[in-house]
């Protein structure tokens, strides 16, 4: 069923309108047993699946939703984990020492076919715990503070500018996600960096692929083919130095020095990729959100709402990175169940930010509630680093955009525009829109 242009405040609860996506949605697996009689006792739901409307969790989702906060999911291989879907509990775990992020550990959960192959491989910052990443993030924190992020504003605003420009000159119809989304953080994380925006086309491509596949050897040579290019570009700055995060910690003086290579290229990928490829979807999917929400809209074009509430208020309400990974390092009784050492925990943002014990009317694109405690950005030691840098291009691109194209709107039927499958960050494929 097509979704109308207006509020879906009334609908039922836990069943959001959809829209058909273009691309082929999974089919969910057949439901098996859960592995454990600790636990829940529904069978559990194949997990990640395709959403039917771009910025509603699957339909298929449901009994996760009414099993809250602790259920079972199955994996692409028909292995189960604990599938976390309360906001409470969510905030609980993910502050728990108990529970690692190390993907080299023996059974860390693979959701997908193409993680699994990837093989098991640490990564900077989200992929390893304390005291390791201590001190990785105390390394990094100084570039990326709130004061820091206020002293890029203006030049983020340039670079919006710049764009919107172009956009403007070029006439409707325009692709957003190619003419906007994607250049706007592109272009802010390389400047923060120190990486030549000349070379984005190279980097957006593989990050593409790194995170999408579609088979395990892409995903590796993608990876290989990255950390090659920003290997050489160190080698580069260490005799040729630029004024990026990448050369202050290639320069840095310190009790422990600076990074070796290694560890350098590590930071550089997980900083580039996850740097604009999360800030890009956001954009994407938050016009076409608010391009389907003519009242919040009219809202934020009027001045009646904040830009930064209402970008808190997209973030919970699109969730689009879901299921963050551990596992359990010893038995843990959780809600009521017992987690086993080396069992797969998973969290479903998309789940736990629409957990009415934490916000009412979840299913409603709010203004007016107060969404600053979702978990867009996770909980705990490994909360997104890079949070502040987001708010402020969320922030400035939404606010410039809607101010320098009034009559902004989708240059296609909405049940035409494709969007992402649910094994990847959640986003628009292309987003046509005329003015």
């Amino acid at each position: 069923m097509t979704e109308s242009t207006t509020e879906p405040a009334r609908q039922a609860p836990h069943t959001p309108p959809t829209l058909h996506s273009p691309h082929s949605p999974h089919s969910p697996h057949s439901p098996l047993s859960p592995h454990s009689a600790d636990g829940p006792s529904s069978r559990p739901v194949s997990f990640p699946q395709d959403r039917g409307c771009p910025y509603h969790p699957p339909a298929a989702y449901a009994p996760l939703r009414e099993e809250a906060p602790l259920s079972r999911v199955t994996f692409w291989d028909g292995s189960t984990v604990w599938a976390v879907t309360g906001h409470a509990l969510a905030r609980e775990l993910l502050a728990d020492p108990r529970l690692s992020s190390d993907r080299e550990r023996p059974d860390f959960p693979a959701p997908t076919e193409r993680f699994a192959k990837s093989g098991a491989r640490r990564v900077a910052l989200l992929g390893v715990d304390d005291p390791e990443h201590n001190a990785q993030r105390r390394m990094l924190i100084p570039s990326f503070s709130l004061k820091r992020i206020t002293g890029l504003r203006p030049g983020i605003q340039q670079t919006v500018d710049r764009l919107l420009d172009a956009m403007e000159r070029q006439g409707p119809p325009a692709d957003l996600v190619a003419s906007f989304a994607l250049p706007v953080p592109s272009m802010v994380i390389c400047a923060l960096l120190g990486v030549p925006y000349a070379d984005h086309e190279f980097f957006e491509e593989r990050s593409r692929r790194l995170l999408r596949g579609p088979a395990a050897a892409d995903v590796q040579r993608a990876r290989e083919e990255l950390e090659d290019y920003l290997g050489d570009l160190i080698d580069r700055k260490r005799t040729d130095p630029g004024d990026g995060l990448l050369d202050e910690l290639i320069h840095r003086d310190g009790p422990d020095g600076p990074p070796d290579r290694d560890q350098l290229i590590a930071y550089a990928v997980i900083l580039l990729v996850a740097g604009h490829e999360t800030t890009a979807n956001m954009i994407s999917l938050g016009t076409f959100t608010l391009l389907r929400h003519p009242e919040q809209l009219a809202a934020l074009r009027e001045g009646r709402t904040p830009t930064g509430a209402a970008v808190e208020e997209l973030l919970r309400f699109l969730s689009i990175a879901d299921g963050l990974l551990r596992i359990a390092k010893e038995d843990m009784e959780v809600a009521g169940a017992t987690v086993r050492a080396g069992d797969g925990v998973m969290f479903s943002t998309s789940l736990i930010n629409r957990d009415d014990e934490a916000f009412e009317a979840p299913e409603r694109l709010d203004w007016e509630r107060s969404a600053r405690h979702h978990l867009a950005f996770g909980f705990g030691i490994h909360q997104c680093l890079g949070q502040n840098l987001a708010r402020a291009e969320l922030e400035i691109a939404f606010d410039s955009l809607l101010r320098r194209f009034p009559a902004l709107r989708l240059a296609a039927p909405a049940e035409d525009i494709p969007f992402k499958p649910g094994d990847t960050i959640q986003g628009m494929l292309e987003l046509p829109v005329a003015w």
